[in-house]
């Protein structure tokens, strides 16, 4: 359930983010303002806050959402706020002289930006997304609050059973470092894949 939660937030966090981060390049004001607004409150609201008005306060508006759904929703949309910020600095480190010789081809602007400017984008924003999918896996942790049976909660559970809540908090770390080690050797290999668009 940890790794569900964590993939798929992930996955809604990286398609969002990059809409977010070319809404917030954008020159259009009444598109560019609605975007910070929303980075700006993700950025600035815990998680935990957002978590539970997901799950407890939206039954009050008639919507109800499962634990399981709230989590991933929860840590997708706030995960993309900080995804936006990473995806949009990494976006104008790329010369702007890629768009020009592009646009002197006859690329298209989303061809150019799929072909040509995101490519480059990514192997400079890998570090830092990886630092967000590893915060989002310990994160997940939280998501016990509001009942998914997620690693931590079964934790807590056995702890109580057997009255060794140490030796499980001690497991529970561990799993966690585990899980982020295989994810920054993962990192490596794609900064590995992509340093071919990084110009020398």
């Amino acid at each position: 359930m940890t790794i569900a939660v964590s993939f798929v937030a992930m996955g809604i966090g990286l398609i969002l983010g990059l809409f977010l981060a070319l809404g917030r390049n954008s020159k259009t004001i009444l598109l560019r303002w609605p975007v910070r607004l929303y980075i700006s409150f993700m950025r600035g609201t815990p998680i935990i806050v957002f978590l539970f008005i997901l799950y407890n306060g939206l039954p009050y508006a008639g919507i109800e959402l499962s634990a399981y759904m709230a989590a991933i929703i929860g840590f997708g949309l706030n995960s993309a706020a900080y995804i936006a910020e990473i995806n949009r600095a990494s976006l104008n480190s790329v010369p702007s002289g890629q768009w020009e010789s592009a646009q002197a081809l006859g690329l298209t602007k989303w061809k150019t930006l799929g072909s040509i400017i995101l490519p480059q984008a990514t192997r400079i924003a890998l570090p830092p997304l990886t630092n967000v999918f590893l915060d989002l896996v310990k994160a997940s942790s939280l998501a016990a609050v509001i009942t998914v049976p997620e690693l931590f909660q079964k934790a807590q559970i056995v702890g109580g059973r057997t009255y060794d809540h140490m030796t499980m908090y001690v497991l529970i770390a561990l799993i966690y470092w585990s899980l982020c080690i295989v994810i920054s050797a993962f990192q490596e290999r794609l900064e590995k894949r992509f340093s071919r668009y990084i110009q020398t």
